[in-house]
C-alpha cells in the first residue's frame, strides 16, 4: 500500500487511473469476517458514481464503494513471471488461434470473426446448436478474437458481429483474456455492462519444451499426421464432422499421439500438439479413465515435444480449465505455469438448446 512520509496510508488513484492496473485496501463493512481490510489488485475497469470497478486477474470485477478506500495506488502493468519462456499476450493469442483455425473468417478492424460450422442432427444438440441444426465446433474456432481497435465505436461493431454470427446461425462470442500486459480487462467489463454472459473461463500456461520431451517414457506412443477412427473415438467430443476435423488438423504443423490400447479398443491415450515457429501448443490429451495413473498423458506429451523440438520449437503452451485439478497438476510438474486467463462472452438474450 502507498503509505506517505508521515506513515499514513494514502489513496493515491483517481478516475483518471482507469484502464491502469491498481493495489488497494478498503475497510471492511462488517460481517464473520474478522479482517479489517481487503486487499484487491487488478485493473480499475470504471469508478462511476462512488464505486470502483476493479477486474481482478480471473476476470472477476470487484467492486469498491469510494467511501470504504484506505489506500489504494497504481503497479506495474504486469507482475514479472519467474519461470517459462517470456511472451506478449499479443503473440500467444495468435498463436493459440492458428492453432485452432476457423473454416471462414472476416476483418473487422483489427477484430478477426471466425467460425466453423458444422451440421447437427436435430437430436444431438452441443452448444451453439439452433434449432437443432447447426453448431460451431469449438468456442475458439466461433468466436471474434479482438486484438485492437474494431475500426468503429463498440456498439457499432458488436453489431456487426452479432448479424455475422446470427446469419450462420450461431450466437455470438467474443474471447478476451486478464491477468497480462495488454490483456483486455476494459473490454471484459464494457461487455458486461452491455448484458454479454461469461460462459467460460480457463488458462493458457506456458512452459519450456525440453522438459516436457525428456519428463516421461515415449515408447510405445504412435505419431501421425491425421487423426484415424482410432483416435477420435477416444475424444471426449462426439459426432466429429467433416468441418471438426478440418479444425482439428488446421495449423502450421499438426501432430496427433496415440497409445494403443492392447486389448484392441480405444487407444489408451491420445494427444495433439500443432508446431509454430518456437511454439509447439498441447491439446485433447486425453486418457482411458480405467487406465489413469500410468504415466501416459506424460508419455503422450513426450513423444510430441520429442517431435517438436525437432522441429525447432522451443517453448510450449496448452489451455486448461480453472477447476481442472488433475490436468492442472499434471502440467505444473511438467513446468508449465499460467500465462493468463481468457474467456468467452455470448451475446446478450441469445437462449441455448
Amino acid at each position: 500500500m502507498e503509505i506517505s512520509a508521515a506513515g499514513r496510508l494514502e489513496v493515491r488513484i483517481t478516475a483518471a487511473d482507469v484502464g491502469k492496473r491498481v493495489s488497494v485496501r478498503r475497510l471492511n463493512d462488517g460481517g464473520a469476517d474478522d479482517a479489517k481490510f481487503t486487499d484487491t489488485v487488478g485493473v480499475l475497469t470504471s469508478w462511476d458514481d462512488g464505486v470502483l470497478v476493479i477486474t481482478r486477474r480471473d476476470g472477476e470485477g470487484v467492486r469498491v464503494p469510494e467511501r470504504s478506500l484506505v489506500a489504494g495506488k497504481v503497479v506495474p502493468a504486469a507482475p514479472a513471471r519467474r519461470r517459462g519462456p517470456a511472451a506478449s499476450y499479443e503473440e500467444l493469442a495468435r498463436v493459440s488461434a492458428r492453432a485452432w483455425p476457423p473454416v471462414e473468417r472476416e476483418r473487422l478492424g483489427e477484430w478477426e470473426l471466425r467460425a466453423a460450422v458444422q451440421q447437427v442432427p436435430r437430436e444431438a444438440r452441443p452448444w451453439g446448436a439452433v434449432a437443432g441444426r447447426r453448431a460451431g465446433f469449438t468456442r475458439r474456432a466461433n468466436s471474434v478474437l479482438p486484438l485492437g481497435d474494431p475500426g468503429v465505436p463498440l456498439d457499432e461493431a458488436l453489431d456487426a458481429v452479432r448479424r455475422w454470427y446470427g446469419a450462420r446461425g450461431l450466437p455470438a462470442y467474443v474471447q478476451t483474456a486478464t491477468g497480462a500486459e495488454g490483456t483486455q480487462e476494459l473490454l471484459c467489463a464494457e461487455l458486461e455492462r452491455r448484458g454479454w454472459v461469461r460462459e467460460v473461463t480457463a488458462e493458457l500456461w506456458t512452459g519450456a519444451l525440453a522438459p516436457v520431451a525428456d519428463g516421461g517414457e515415449a515408447g510405445g506412443v504412435v505419431l501421425s499426421r491425421t487423426a484415424d477412427e482410432a483416435w477420435l473415438s477416444r475424444y471426449g467430443r462426439k459426432g466429429v464432422s467433416e468441418v471438426a476435423l478440418r479444425v482439428l488438423g488446421g495449423g502450421p504443423s499438426v501432430w496427433f499421439a496415440s497409445v494403443p490400447d492392447a486389448r484392441g479398443a480405444a487407444p489408451a491415450a491420445i494427444g495433439r500438439c500443432v508446431v509454430d515457429g518456437r511454439w509447439a501448443g498441447f491439446a485433447a490429451v486425453e486418457v482411458d479413465p480405467a487406465q489413469r495413473r500410468r504415466g501416459l498423458a506424460t508419455a503422450v506429451m513426450a513423444a510430441l515435444a520429442g517431435r517438436a523440438l525437432q522441429e525447432g520449437a522451443s517453448a510450449a503452451w496448452l489451455q486448461v480449465e480453472t477447476d481442472n485439478a488433475g490436468a492442472r497438476a499434471l502440467y505444473a510438474r511438467a513446468g508449465f505455469a499460467a500465462h493468463h486467463a481468457y474467456h468467452h462472452y455470448r451475446e446478450p438474450g441469445h437462449a441455448l438448446p
